[in-house]
């Protein structure tokens, strides 16, 4: 057994941080910019945005959702600034149990889509296998509806990297590290529709 002393925590903690500063450094610039690129064409263009997950990806479409519909805008920003129509798919529990119940759980977010988007809107998956049926059949009944499809993704992507017409995969299959650098891409999203959000309302 090895005894867990000072040393060994700190060692055991540079170690993790080291992996994540690795897999946020190798992060691919290219599909940054164009997953950054389709969420910029839903704001500009007033569509709605859905984000779904589970598990930790679960809490990061929250968060997603939360920053991009709340802190793209400028401290003091007028009343007439056009607001951002984000929503998380993983947020009503009562919705999510009644179809897991009825329809079976691959289905708690096609059926949830099959309500709420449009053509032209965006479904952005957050997976770090990319092979979570419920996020394959969520993308799948996007597509079918006419919605753009974007995905954060890790483990080489899966079967989503395939089903999602932009994706972004974290070069890492250790969950904990993929779903850190999610929330890094997902803050440097944020950051960036505040400057489109200026851009849009400029005088």
């Amino acid at each position: 057994m090895i005894e867990l002393t000072e040393t060994v925590r700190d060692a055991f903690a540079r170690a993790y941080l080291e992996d994540v500063s690795g897999n946020v450094a190798r992060l691919p610039l290219a599909q940054i910019a164009t997953f950054a690129e389709a969420v910029e064409r839903a704001y500009r263009d007033d569509r709605q945005v859905f984000v779904i997950g589970n598990g930790g990806s679960a809490t990061t479409a929250s968060h997603m959702a939360c920053d991009l519909a709340k802190n793209i805008y400028p401290a003091g920003a007028a009343p007439g600034v056009r607001r951002f129509r984000v929503l998380s798919l993983t947020d009503n529990v009562a919705l999510i149990t009644a179809i897991a119940n009825d329809c079976g759980y691959d289905r708690v977010f096609a059926e949830q889509l099959s309500y709420y988007v449009r053509p032209g809107d965006l479904v952005i998956a957050v997976s770090a296998s990319g092979n979570s049926p419920n996020v394959l059949e969520g993308l799948a009944a996007a597509r079918a509806a006419g919605a753009h499809t974007a995905a954060l993704l890790g483990f080489g992507g899966g079967q989503a990297r395939e089903l999602a017409d932009v994706t972004v995969v974290v070069d890492s299959r250790d969950y904990g590290h993929v779903e850190d650098a999610h929330l890094v891409v997902n803050h440097l999203v944020t950051a960036w529709m505040r400057r489109v959000v200026v851009d849009v309302h400029r005088d």
